[in-house]
């Protein structure tokens, strides 16, 4: 089986912003080059599963505009991480107190005060992972950096991180198109 991961474009948030749910757009410019890209890499007839930020699902409404042939609906469990009240404001305004306590207690603690827990996003990420391991199908998903980095661990056997260190750090481009194949 496989699953194709797909970044969307670069948004029109200002640099270094954090926005993980926040719901920023993107020039549809950049949103047409990435489904440009990425069509020819996608198997006739599969599902098309996106997040519901419009990021995404301008994005994965130009890939079914280029293949009308794939299945698509939204699949709220593919957002990415809710950062609380650090949403919306650059991450050199939040204090190295406040994010080393979040990154002190990676697993449990809530970023931003009252955002996601890295277990929590963990575990609706898994969920929908398993959801696709269970349908035995192909799919392609058209979703977020976080999710991107979350699958690759869940691919790997981890359903839980512990340590802010254990989160992978590797830069996922925007437009990038990651495939995870399960035998």
């Amino acid at each position: 089986m496989k699953l194709w991961l797909v970044r969307h474009a670069q948004t029109d948030a200002a640099p270094g912003l954090c926005y993980g749910v926040t719901d920023v757009g993107v020039p549809m410019e950049a949103t047409l080059a990435v489904a440009r890209a990425v069509v020819s890499r996608i198997p006739a007839g599969i599902a098309l599963v996106h997040s519901p930020l419009r990021r995404c699902a301008e994005l994965a409404a130009a890939i079914g505009t280029l293949r009308p042939d794939l299945a698509m609906r939204a699949d709220e469990r593919l957002a990415e991480m809710d950062f609380g009240a650090w949403e919306g404001r650059p991450w050199a305004s939040i204090t190295s107190a406040d994010f080393d306590a979040w990154t002190g207690n990676f697993a449990d603690g809530l970023p931003g005060e009252y955002g996601e827990s890295t277990a929590s996003f963990m575990q609706r990420t898994g969920a929908a992972f398993d959801e696709w391991r269970a349908s035995g199908q192909d799919a392609v998903w058209v979703t977020h950096a976080g999710v991107m980095r979350a699958v690759q661990l869940l691919h790997g056997g981890v359903r839980r991180v512990e340590a802010a260190a254990q989160w992978p750090s590797a830069p996922i481009d925007y437009g990038a198109c990651l495939l995870i194949e399960c035998g």
